[in-house]
Protein backbone atom coordinates (compact mmCIF):
# COMPACT_ATOMS: atom_id res chain seq x y z
CA UNK A 1 0.00 0.00 0.00
CA UNK A 2 0.99 3.64 -1.02
CA UNK A 3 1.81 5.49 2.06
CA UNK A 4 1.48 9.56 1.94
CA UNK A 5 4.87 11.43 1.73
CA UNK A 6 6.04 12.82 4.79
CA UNK A 7 5.29 16.72 5.79
CA UNK A 8 7.98 19.32 4.61
CA UNK A 9 10.18 20.98 6.73
CA UNK A 10 8.61 24.42 7.41
CA UNK A 11 11.77 26.39 9.23
CA UNK A 12 10.53 30.53 10.82
CA UNK A 13 12.91 32.83 12.39
CA UNK A 14 12.21 35.98 13.52
CA UNK A 15 14.63 38.58 12.20
CA UNK A 16 14.77 42.44 13.89
CA UNK A 17 16.03 43.98 10.63
CA UNK A 18 17.01 47.54 10.05
CA UNK A 19 14.09 48.81 7.83
CA UNK A 20 13.35 52.08 6.44
CA UNK A 21 11.39 53.37 8.81
CA UNK A 22 12.03 52.71 12.79
CA UNK A 23 8.92 50.66 13.42
CA UNK A 24 9.74 48.20 10.42
CA UNK A 25 9.89 44.51 11.48
CA UNK A 26 11.68 42.23 8.97
CA UNK A 27 11.31 38.32 9.73
CA UNK A 28 12.52 35.92 7.86
CA UNK A 29 10.51 32.93 6.83
CA UNK A 30 11.69 29.28 5.16
CA UNK A 31 10.35 26.65 3.56
CA UNK A 32 10.93 23.47 1.64
CA UNK A 33 9.53 20.04 0.68
CA UNK A 34 11.34 17.30 -0.69
CA UNK A 35 10.67 15.61 -4.27
CA UNK A 36 8.85 12.44 -4.11
CA UNK A 37 7.95 11.62 -7.89
CA UNK A 38 5.35 13.55 -8.46
CA UNK A 39 3.74 13.54 -11.58
CA UNK A 40 1.71 17.25 -11.39
CA UNK A 41 1.81 19.87 -8.65
CA UNK A 42 -0.70 22.78 -8.73
CA UNK A 43 0.69 26.03 -6.98
CA UNK A 44 -0.83 29.00 -5.94
CA UNK A 45 1.70 32.47 -5.42
CA UNK A 46 -0.31 35.40 -3.66
CA UNK A 47 2.33 38.28 -3.13
CA UNK A 48 0.85 41.44 -2.00
CA UNK A 49 3.75 43.63 -2.17
CA UNK A 50 7.48 43.94 -2.66
CA UNK A 51 9.85 41.82 -4.62
CA UNK A 52 9.22 38.24 -5.86
CA UNK A 53 11.33 35.95 -8.11
CA UNK A 54 10.12 32.82 -9.44
CA UNK A 55 11.96 30.10 -11.54
CA UNK A 56 13.16 26.71 -11.52
CA UNK A 57 15.02 25.33 -8.81
CA UNK A 58 16.99 21.96 -7.62
CA UNK A 59 15.42 18.29 -9.19
CA UNK A 60 14.96 17.17 -5.11
CA UNK A 61 13.09 19.99 -3.84
CA UNK A 62 9.31 20.16 -5.22
CA UNK A 63 9.35 23.64 -3.98
CA UNK A 64 11.30 26.33 -1.67
CA UNK A 65 10.50 29.62 -0.94
CA UNK A 66 12.76 32.18 0.95
CA UNK A 67 10.95 34.92 2.41
CA UNK A 68 11.94 38.58 4.18
CA UNK A 69 8.62 40.14 5.19
CA UNK A 70 7.48 43.06 7.20
CA UNK A 71 5.99 41.78 10.01
CA UNK A 72 3.84 44.42 11.43
CA UNK A 73 1.41 44.62 7.77
CA UNK A 74 2.09 40.96 6.43
CA UNK A 75 2.18 37.18 7.14
CA UNK A 76 3.86 34.63 5.65
CA UNK A 77 1.56 31.73 3.67
CA UNK A 78 2.92 27.95 3.38
CA UNK A 79 -0.36 25.51 2.92
CA UNK A 80 0.35 22.33 1.59
CA UNK A 81 -2.59 19.46 0.44
CA UNK A 82 -1.00 16.16 -0.01
CA UNK A 83 -3.57 14.43 -1.22
CA UNK A 84 -3.97 17.15 -3.90
CA UNK A 85 -0.45 17.77 -4.59
CA UNK A 86 -1.85 21.73 -4.15
CA UNK A 87 0.76 24.11 -2.67
CA UNK A 88 -0.04 27.74 -1.92
CA UNK A 89 2.86 30.23 -1.10
CA UNK A 90 3.69 33.81 -0.73
CA UNK A 91 2.54 36.71 1.82
CA UNK A 92 -0.95 38.21 2.37
CA UNK A 93 -1.92 41.58 3.97
CA UNK A 94 -2.36 40.52 7.98
CA UNK A 95 -5.25 43.49 8.25
CA UNK A 96 -7.11 42.20 5.13
CA UNK A 97 -6.96 45.60 3.65
CA UNK A 98 -5.87 46.86 0.81
CA UNK A 99 -2.94 45.48 -1.30
CA UNK A 100 -0.01 48.35 -1.56
CA UNK A 101 3.76 48.93 -0.81
CA UNK A 102 4.78 51.69 1.37
CA UNK A 103 8.25 53.43 1.71
CA UNK A 104 8.41 51.07 5.19
CA UNK A 105 8.55 47.59 3.47
CA UNK A 106 10.54 48.23 0.41
CA UNK A 107 13.04 45.36 1.84
CA UNK A 108 10.01 42.74 1.71
CA UNK A 109 10.92 40.19 -0.99
CA UNK A 110 10.34 36.67 -1.66
CA UNK A 111 12.49 33.92 -4.22
CA UNK A 112 10.16 30.74 -4.86
CA UNK A 113 11.59 27.63 -7.22
CA UNK A 114 9.99 24.70 -7.83
CA UNK A 115 11.17 21.26 -9.27
CA UNK A 116 11.69 21.14 -13.31
CA UNK A 117 10.54 17.52 -12.99
CA UNK A 118 6.71 18.11 -12.44
CA UNK A 119 4.04 19.57 -14.88
CA UNK A 120 3.04 22.48 -13.31
CA UNK A 121 -0.09 24.50 -12.92
CA UNK A 122 0.57 27.73 -11.47
CA UNK A 123 -1.93 30.42 -10.31
CA UNK A 124 -0.08 34.01 -9.37
CA UNK A 125 -1.93 37.22 -7.60
CA UNK A 126 0.69 39.52 -7.17
CA UNK A 127 -0.49 43.44 -5.87
CA UNK A 128 2.00 45.90 -6.01
CA UNK A 129 4.87 44.23 -6.82
CA UNK A 130 8.41 44.15 -8.90
CA UNK A 131 8.62 40.80 -10.19
CA UNK A 132 10.35 38.45 -12.44
CA UNK A 133 9.33 35.28 -13.60
CA UNK A 134 10.97 32.92 -15.26
CA UNK A 135 9.68 29.56 -16.66
CA UNK A 136 12.53 28.19 -18.23
CA UNK A 137 14.01 24.86 -17.15
CA UNK A 138 10.30 24.16 -15.93
CA UNK A 139 7.56 21.68 -16.95
CA UNK A 140 4.63 24.16 -17.53
CA UNK A 141 0.99 23.09 -18.62
CA UNK A 142 -1.16 26.10 -17.59
CA UNK A 143 -0.83 29.64 -16.21
CA UNK A 144 -2.44 32.60 -14.71
CA UNK A 145 -0.59 35.48 -13.43
CA UNK A 146 -3.30 38.57 -12.21
CA UNK A 147 -1.28 41.69 -11.12
CA UNK A 148 -2.47 44.97 -10.09
CA UNK A 149 -0.34 48.29 -10.15
CA UNK A 150 3.02 45.87 -10.37
CA UNK A 151 6.00 45.89 -12.91
CA UNK A 152 6.32 42.07 -14.48
CA UNK A 153 8.76 40.97 -15.96
CA UNK A 154 7.72 36.90 -17.45
CA UNK A 155 10.36 34.93 -19.51
CA UNK A 156 10.19 31.82 -21.29
CA UNK A 157 13.71 31.75 -21.77
CA UNK A 158 14.28 27.82 -22.50
CA UNK A 159 11.36 25.90 -24.53
CA UNK A 160 9.08 24.38 -22.80
CA UNK A 161 9.41 20.26 -22.54
CA UNK A 162 5.59 19.70 -22.12
CA UNK A 163 2.08 21.22 -23.76
CA UNK A 164 0.73 24.10 -21.70
CA UNK A 165 -3.04 23.88 -22.44
CA UNK A 166 -3.16 27.58 -21.63
CA UNK A 167 -1.30 31.38 -20.59
CA UNK A 168 -3.38 33.90 -19.24
CA UNK A 169 -2.66 37.32 -18.01
CA UNK A 170 -4.60 39.82 -16.31
CA UNK A 171 -3.16 43.35 -15.76
CA UNK A 172 -4.46 46.55 -14.12
CA UNK A 173 -2.24 49.65 -14.08
CA UNK A 174 1.00 47.20 -15.09
CA UNK A 175 3.82 47.57 -16.88
CA UNK A 176 4.37 43.65 -18.19
CA UNK A 177 6.62 42.56 -20.41
CA UNK A 178 6.05 38.56 -21.33
CA UNK A 179 9.25 37.20 -23.42
CA UNK A 180 9.67 33.93 -25.35
CA UNK A 181 6.12 32.73 -25.42
CA UNK A 182 7.02 30.80 -28.45
CA UNK A 183 9.09 28.71 -26.05
CA UNK A 184 6.01 28.35 -23.93
CA UNK A 185 4.25 25.33 -26.13
CA UNK A 186 0.88 27.13 -24.74
CA UNK A 187 -2.10 26.40 -27.20
CA UNK A 188 -3.48 29.70 -26.29
CA UNK A 189 -2.86 32.89 -24.88
CA UNK A 190 -5.42 34.96 -23.53
CA UNK A 191 -4.72 38.44 -21.98
CA UNK A 192 -6.91 41.08 -20.49
CA UNK A 193 -5.52 44.75 -20.08
CA UNK A 194 -6.37 47.38 -18.16
CA UNK A 195 -4.62 50.93 -18.54
CA UNK A 196 -0.93 49.74 -18.41
CA UNK A 197 1.92 49.14 -21.12
CA UNK A 198 2.12 45.86 -22.10
CA UNK A 199 4.76 43.54 -24.24
CA UNK A 200 3.95 40.16 -25.46
CA UNK A 201 6.78 38.71 -27.51
CA UNK A 202 6.20 35.64 -29.29
CA UNK A 203 10.37 34.94 -30.39
CA UNK A 204 11.25 30.95 -29.26
CA UNK A 205 11.44 27.79 -30.57
CA UNK A 206 7.65 27.38 -31.93
CA UNK A 207 6.37 23.71 -31.59
CA UNK A 208 3.26 24.41 -33.13
CA UNK A 209 -0.02 26.60 -33.77
CA UNK A 210 -0.89 29.25 -30.73
CA UNK A 211 -4.37 31.60 -30.20
CA UNK A 212 -4.00 34.91 -28.85
CA UNK A 213 -7.15 36.48 -27.53
CA UNK A 214 -6.44 39.90 -26.31
CA UNK A 215 -8.47 42.84 -24.35
CA UNK A 216 -6.83 46.29 -24.17
CA UNK A 217 -8.85 49.23 -22.08
CA UNK A 218 -6.45 51.62 -22.38
CA UNK A 219 -2.37 52.00 -22.98
CA UNK A 220 -0.44 50.30 -25.03
CA UNK A 221 0.24 46.75 -26.39
CA UNK A 222 3.29 45.17 -28.42
CA UNK A 223 2.99 42.14 -30.25
CA UNK A 224 6.56 41.34 -31.03
CA UNK A 225 6.12 38.12 -33.77
CA UNK A 226 8.95 36.29 -35.92
CA UNK A 227 8.82 37.04 -39.38
CA UNK A 228 8.42 33.19 -39.94
CA UNK A 229 5.14 32.94 -38.61
CA UNK A 230 1.71 33.33 -40.22
CA UNK A 231 -0.44 36.22 -38.81
CA UNK A 232 -3.90 36.15 -39.06
CA UNK A 233 -5.62 39.39 -36.85
CA UNK A 234 -9.49 39.90 -36.23
CA UNK A 235 -10.46 42.99 -34.64
CA UNK A 236 -13.69 42.90 -32.98
CA UNK A 237 -14.34 46.90 -33.71
CA UNK A 238 -12.68 48.96 -36.24
CA UNK A 239 -9.61 50.24 -35.90
CA UNK A 240 -8.94 53.42 -37.51
CA UNK A 241 -5.64 54.52 -36.09
CA UNK A 242 -3.83 50.45 -36.16
CA UNK A 243 -2.11 49.92 -39.71
CA UNK A 244 0.44 47.47 -39.02
CA UNK A 245 3.10 46.94 -41.96
CA UNK A 246 3.26 43.60 -43.25
CA UNK A 247 -0.54 42.72 -43.35
CA UNK A 248 -3.00 42.53 -45.98
CA UNK A 249 -6.53 44.03 -45.23
CA UNK A 250 -10.03 42.60 -45.57
CA UNK A 251 -12.89 44.70 -43.34
CA UNK A 252 -11.55 43.69 -39.75
CA UNK A 253 -8.88 41.05 -40.79
CA UNK A 254 -5.41 41.43 -41.06
CA UNK A 255 -3.37 38.63 -42.71
CA UNK A 256 0.27 38.23 -43.49
CA UNK A 257 1.91 37.76 -46.60
CA UNK A 258 3.00 34.26 -45.84
CA UNK A 259 -0.21 33.08 -43.87
CA UNK A 260 -0.75 30.21 -46.74
CA UNK A 261 3.01 29.02 -46.68
CA UNK A 262 3.94 29.72 -42.99
CA UNK A 263 4.86 26.42 -40.75
CA UNK A 264 3.47 27.78 -37.72
CA UNK A 265 0.36 30.23 -37.35
CA UNK A 266 -0.41 32.62 -34.98
CA UNK A 267 -4.26 33.25 -34.99
CA UNK A 268 -5.36 36.67 -33.04
CA UNK A 269 -8.67 38.22 -32.14
CA UNK A 270 -8.15 41.78 -30.49
CA UNK A 271 -10.53 44.03 -28.59
CA UNK A 272 -9.58 47.38 -27.97
CA UNK A 273 -11.12 50.60 -27.15
CA UNK A 274 -9.28 53.41 -26.50
CA UNK A 275 -5.82 51.26 -26.05
CA UNK A 276 -2.96 51.50 -28.82
CA UNK A 277 -1.68 48.53 -30.75
CA UNK A 278 1.16 47.94 -32.46
CA UNK A 279 3.16 44.72 -34.37
CA UNK A 280 7.26 44.73 -34.25
CA UNK A 281 8.91 41.96 -36.61
CA UNK A 282 11.65 40.24 -35.60
CA UNK A 283 14.22 38.01 -38.02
Amino acid sequence: MRTAAPFGVVLLAAVTGAGTLPAQTLRSFSTTRQFHGEARLAATIVFAGGTLRVGAGAPGSLYTMQLEYDAERFQPISRWDAARTEVTLGVADRDGGAIGVSSGNRKQGADIQFSPQPGLDLSMTIGAVQSVVDFGGLRLSSLVLETGASTVEVRFSKPNTIRCTAAVFRAGAAELNVVGLGNSRCDKVTYEGGVGSVLLDFTGAWAGNTELEATQAMGGLTLRIPRSVGVELTTEQFLATFQPAGFTRQGNQYTSANYATARRHLDVTLTTSLGGVSVEWVD
